[in-house]
């Protein structure tokens, strides 16, 4: 059963964000059509005492670009009552594609063959174990940046050489992972409180096909293994919220990339249309929190 405005009495839904892009607008619009009170937190504006428990906000939803910024907050904010979609725990294990192998992998989730090696020398060994071509990402980022094929030996050379020399410890890891060979697509679902709201195949002219790097959209038919994978997905790293992203090998299997705290649906909004209403998906599953 959903909960109405009603039932928030005079309770505000925070919506943590320091950048407001078309998402957050859309969301802020789905609050003001539904009468539900809520209120835009700029994290950049935002911080607290410890031990203060007298927020104004029971229930908060963070959109929080940041990784560090929307952890740190979302382990502030749950420390002072208030409860936190996504949760922290969500956040930093989807933020870190290594804790969100293990978080995958230890549920069944089907995945490409990973690995992470401490150093350098290790990660060179790990790829002869996973074979040429591979992939070489960053632990923590979005929307597919520092992703580098490697075709060869030599390749994985030169760039685990050039990550050595980087000063950040967490460079020195190399989290590598074999390059699937598929269609010129993937899939991105999108679950919001356990319920696929859809899917839609993502094409680019490179390897990433992120929509914020010029991906294009189109509606994808939500079959019973997309649906299983999506849902075990984001049960597997606790994300009520989640962009699930899966890739077909050239036998149409399915497998899990990677699962997204922060959700980004602007081209999926446009690949559905009127059909699906992510932003009114989103406040009807705060709602049905608030009225737990």
């Amino acid at each position: 059963m959903s909960a109405t405005p009603e039932h928030l009495g005079e309770r505000t839904i925070a919506v943590l964000a320091s950048r407001v892009g078309a998402d957050e607008k859309r969301l802020f619009g789905a609050f003001e059509r539904r009468g539900v009170p809520y209120e835009h937190v700029d994290t950049r504006r935002q911080s607290f005492v410890a031990g203060r428990r007298d927020l104004p906000w029971r229930l908060v939803l963070n959109r929080e670009i940041s990784q560090v910024r929307a952890a740190y907050a979302a382990h502030c904010l749950a420390a002072a009552g208030a409860e936190v979609v996504n949760s922290a725990a969500a956040i930093e294990v989807c933020g870190d594609k290594w804790r969100s192998t293990v978080s995958l992998q230890a549920a069944g989730v089907p995945m490409p063959r990973t690995a992470l090696g401490l150093t350098p020398e290790a990660t060179l060994d790990a790829l002869d174990d996973i074979k040429y071509p591979a992939l070489i990402k960053p632990l923590v980022g979005s929307w597919g940046r520092l992703i580098v094929p490697l075709p060869d030996r030599a390749t994985a050379e030169a760039v685990l050489e050039y990550a050595a020399a980087l000063t950040g410890p967490q460079s020195h890891l190399g989290y590598v992972q074999e390059l699937i060979d598929k269609p010129d697509r993937d899939i991105r679902v999108i679950v919001v409180g356990g319920r696929v709201l859809g899917a839609v195949y993502r094409t680019g002219e490179s390897l990433r096909t992120n929509v914020a790097l010029g991906g294009q959209t189109q509606a994808c038919e939500v079959t019973a293994d997309i649906a299983r994978l999506a849902l075990d997905a984001a049960a597997a790293v606790g994300a009520d919220i989640a962009g699930v992203d899966l890739v077909e090998d050239r036998e149409g299997r399915l497998l899990v990339l990677e699962v997204n705290h922060r959700v980004e649906f602007s081209g999926f909004q446009s690949a559905h249309g009127d059909r699906v209403d992510v932003a009114d998906a989103i406040v009807d599953h705060l709602l049905e929190r608030v009225h737990r």
